[in-house]
């Protein structure tokens, strides 16, 4: 009798322990949709705030200097005393030469080293080098500036004595290595979604291994390759530190790129460190060049979606 009083003894505090454990998950199922909610929330009105404070410093600038002279004008002069002259051009095409020189030189390695993680590599090397590889898309972009500066540059100089100190061609390179994990990784998680059976009906047809990498698994997995491929080259549009390291400060309109030049986000940073004055034509100039790079960066962005949905293959 006494042996039954305690298991009903015991059997009515589990009941009150199942019963407060079933209370505690109903809060903490009811106060975590509102948590989700709410941080969700946080990042869509931080996006909106940015958006808007470029939009109404923008329009701020545009009061002052026409449009049409900062879209179509090809002297960059903010800090001319007797003329200042805001014609974006040249800021772009700084930006686009850097962008062009790293999407050369990131855009092949990184899908010959996604061909080989997918297609050649064994488990244990995809498991070594991978990481490996990605360590690069955690190094800071200053230190990448100094070796652009203090290495790149001078080892270029010897093949091209012309080349100054401040050029194109050294950021733009050593961007191209920077972007490269990102390209390498996504293309080869794309790669990896293509079915094996795909590969096997390849090679019993006769093709051989290169020609399935090539010929067959490319081809399947072409939207996330594009979509790696326009994301990274988004990133090096906008690349601020190692521009503006190795890049220097001298907008021109030419499409020399053994000179100095200056990108978007290098005079950003040139005009933020307090070269101007609050409330200035040069200090409002800097929200236009932003929102500038803004409508460059979501144009990539879209790009790559609408080729991610154009293209994708399902299996």
């Amino acid at each position: 009798m006494a042996s039954q009083g305690l298991e009903k003894e015991q059997s009515v505090q589990q009941l009150i322990a199942q019963s407060r454990n079933k209370k505690g998950k109903k809060i903490v199922e009811k106060l975590m949709p509102l948590i989700l909610i709410i941080t969700a929330l946080i990042s869509v009105l931080t996006t909106i705030g940015i958006v808007f404070t470029l939009i109404f410093e923008t329009f701020e600038f545009f009061q002052r200097v026409s449009i049409t002279d900062y879209l179509f004008g090809t002297e960059w002069l903010p800090f001319s005393g007797s003329e200042p002259l805001y014609g974006v051009l040249p800021l772009v095409l700084g930006t686009l030469k850097v962008s062009v020189i790293a999407a050369c030189v990131a855009v092949p390695l990184g899908i010959a080293a996604a061909i080989y993680l997918s297609e050649y590599a064994s488990d244990k090397t995809r498991r070594i080098v991978k990481p490996i590889l990605e360590v690069l898309a955690g190094v800071p972009t200053i230190v990448y500036g100094f070796f652009a500066l203090t290495f790149v540059t001078p080892l270029l100089q010897q093949l091209i004595p012309s080349l100054k100190i401040f050029n194109a061609l050294s950021p733009g390179i050593v961007v191209g290595i920077m972007i490269l994990p990102m390209i390498a990784s996504l293309s080869e998680d794309a790669m990896s979604s293509v079915p094996n059976s795909i590969r096997e009906g390849a090679l019993a047809l006769g093709a051989t291994k290169l020609e399935v990498s090539l010929k067959v698994v490319l081809p399947a997995a072409l939207s996330g390759i594009v979509s790696s491929v326009v994301l990274a080259v988004s990133r090096a549009i906008g690349e601020t530190m190692i521009v503006s390291l190795a890049g220097g400060a001298t907008p021109t309109f030419e499409f020399n790129v053994t000179g100095s030049i200056q990108t978007m986000t290098a005079y950003i940073v040139q005009v933020s460190s307090g070269d101007a004055g609050y409330g200035t034509t040069i200090y409002y100039s800097i929200y236009a060049v932003g929102f500038t790079l803004f409508i460059f960066t979501l144009l990539m962005n879209l790009l790559a979606q609408y080729i991610s949905k154009r293209f994708r293959e399902e299996y």
